[in-house]
């Protein structure tokens, strides 16, 4: 029995195994934790199903600090009972093996889609859409919607309703395919399978389930089992209109689960994308999931303030003055940008305190300025070659996940087969390194590395490919500065001026002056200026510290003052933020 989460090496510890076996399975499963990370009861089942172990959800359920972001969800809506629970459009989810057709797919039902046509298509990449068929509304989230919807479960967010498993009809039942489906499974998601590319000559679908039925225990519909799965052809448009319709049916049947307020006092949410626009400043998508969001609405994140709906937009780039339940919309107004997966709530908070990490010396900046340089991360640009398409993707999805608001790793490109001259010339115009799994570089790629001087490294562990950018990554964070007020200090005469130095005597009235504390100056009721301590005395000794109500004697650098002027000061201290 397990709790909703826990770390890798309490799990080891409560199923009897070697913690290395445990972060093995894991890596298998594109998971790269350490010992003290936390995994969710999710990704305990699975991993433990691979060990042979049955998992069982603890019977003395969450901590307060642990519970998932699906159970706050529901909480919510239980919160504002009372309302008329209505039946909402469903989120639906397309997952499967990497190259089976997730993203034709999706790009075929947004073709069946007159509406959107009409309206010129779609201009914004919000990372969902809506379609209608046979006047109901449909709720896609959007490619790349396997890393997201993963992301998402990680965090304990059960966003989707409805899932697609992708099975290509000329390649079968693939290692991802078995992944995407213990997700489902583990989200205890209705899906339908897709069994994509029947347009492609010598296809055997009977072939197909038969991999589905007894590598995943899936038995269609037509073989008297209860998945449908539904014949496509993305390319062709072949069979889309009978998989919406399915989709339609599964979620009738679902109709109890796929429900939600839409007059609740407070709208609630789950965020889907986060990104900061050049702009816009720092911009989301939110799939609403209970209440209506509307602009002028207070955004809480944790209870605290992000901000005030300023504008909504849908997926074709049109302002909306509201969203209902199941509505995915980009929303501006926030201060800073929040994480994928956090839980959106409007109404009531506490006001966000935006640090003010910037010397005494420079020139103060608007809190909206401040808030997009906080949330704007730097950038390693990486491109991957890997022996196989599986390997590439699952170093991909690794290397997305070490990233956090301060630096991420973005991928530029990815490949099979060993590194060549293309690939340096186009990590050169990117600025990009090479990483290598299970391939090399040809002489003639070496040879443009180092005339390039162009970064590229090759790995057999994925492992230590991982560790690697994550060190590399590490390295370039910027420690946060963490000011500490200390107190206020009346100036009572100016002794002797030495250039950019004084020495000065003044009196504490409030707080304690320390030594190498720096100093904000006011006169007359302005700040005109920065300094810093250089030496204390109290006594004619020198002393580390001076309590209130005592005068002391002060050696000063900085803004130059005089008798009367007050002295505001304050420690800084560098923080180093583990990724």
């Amino acid at each position: 029995e397990l709790p909703g989460f826990l770390t890798v090496r309490d799990f080891a510890t409560l199923a009897g195994l070697p913690v290395n076996r445990v972060l093995a399975e894991l890596m298998k499963n594109g998971i790269f934790a350490s010992i003290n990370q936390k995994i969710d009861f999710d990704t305990a089942a699975i991993v433990g199903s691979d060990l042979g172990l049955e998992i069982k959800p603890s019977q003395e359920g969450e901590t307060d600090g642990d519970q998932p972001q699906d159970q706050k969800i529901q909480e919510i809506i239980k919160r504002q009972a009372g309302g008329t629970l209505l039946m909402r459009p469903p989120v639906i989810v397309v997952m499967g093996h990497v190259d089976h057709g997730k993203t034709k797919l999706l790009d075929a039902i947004r073709n069946t889609d007159v509406v959107a046509g009409e309206a010129g298509g779609i201009t914004q990449h919000i990372g969902a859409y809506q379609v209608t068929r046979k006047e109901k509304l449909l709720t896609f989230i959007d490619t790349p919607g396997h890393e997201a919807f993963t992301a998402m479960r990680s965090r304990g967010a059960k966003i989707a309703d409805v899932a697609i498993l992708v099975v290509a009809a000329d390649d079968g039942v693939m290692p991802q395919t078995i992944e995407a489906f213990r997700i489902i499974e583990a989200a205890k998601l209705p899906f339908i399978v897709a069994i994509n590319k029947i347009d492609k000559p010598g296809i055997n679908l009977d072939k197909i389930k038969q991999e589905l039925s007894s590598q995943l225990n899936i038995v269609p519909e037509d073989w008297g089992g209860k998945t449908p799965c539904i014949p496509i052809s993305a390319k062709d448009g072949t069979g889309i209109e009978d998989l919406l319709d399915i989709l339609l049916l599964t979620a009738e049947m679902e109709t109890e689960n796929i429900q939600a307020n839409p007059d609740a006092k407070d709208a609630a949410g789950t965020i889907i994308d986060s990104r900061v626009d050049k702009g816009e400043g720092p911009v989301a998508t939110v799939l609403v999931q209970n209440g209506t969001l509307r602009i002028g609405d207070q955004m809480v994140f944790g209870g605290t303030i992000y901000g005030k709906v300023r504008a909504l937009k849908n997926y074709r780039g049109e302002n909306l003055s509201e969203a209902g339940p199941s509505t995915p919309v980009k929303i501006i107004g926030l201060k800073l940008a929040p994480a994928v997966g956090e839980i959106l709530e409007t109404g009531k908070g506490e006001k966000i305190k935006l640090k003010n990490i910037k010397a005494a010396t420079e020139k103060p900046e608007s809190a909206a300025a401040a808030a997009v340089e906080d949330t704007t991360a730097k950038k390693i640009n990486i491109i991957i070659k890997a022996d196989v398409l599986g390997s590439a993707e699952a170093i991909e999805e690794s290397l997305e996940k070490i990233g956090n608001q301060d630096i991420k790793a973005k991928i530029i490109n990815k490949g099979l087969g060993n590194i060549n001259e293309g690939d340096i010339i186009r990590a050169e115009a990117a600025k990009a390194q090479i990483v290598g799994f299970n391939v090399k570089p040809t002489t003639q790629a070496e040879d443009l590395a180092r005339e390039k001087n162009v970064q590229v490294a090759t790995y057999r562990i994925i492992y230590d490919l991982i560790n690697d950018v994550k060190q590399q990554m590490q390295a370039l964070i910027e420690p946060e500065i963490k000011r500490t007020e200390l107190g206020k200090l009346r100036i009572l005469a100016v002794f002797r001026d030495l250039g950019k130095e004084q020495i000065i005597g003044g009196k504490v009235t409030s707080g304690i002056l320390e030594e190498n504390c720096f100093f904000e100056v006011e006169r007359d009721g302005q700040l005109i200026g920065a300094g810093k301590l250089l030496e204390l005395q109290a006594g004619k000794q020198i002393v580390k510290m001076v309590d209130i109500n005592q005068e002391c004697g002060l050696k000063y650098q900085g803004e130059p003052v005089k008798e009367g002027d007050i002295l505001f000061a304050y420690k800084e201290e560098k923080i180093i933020k583990k990724l």
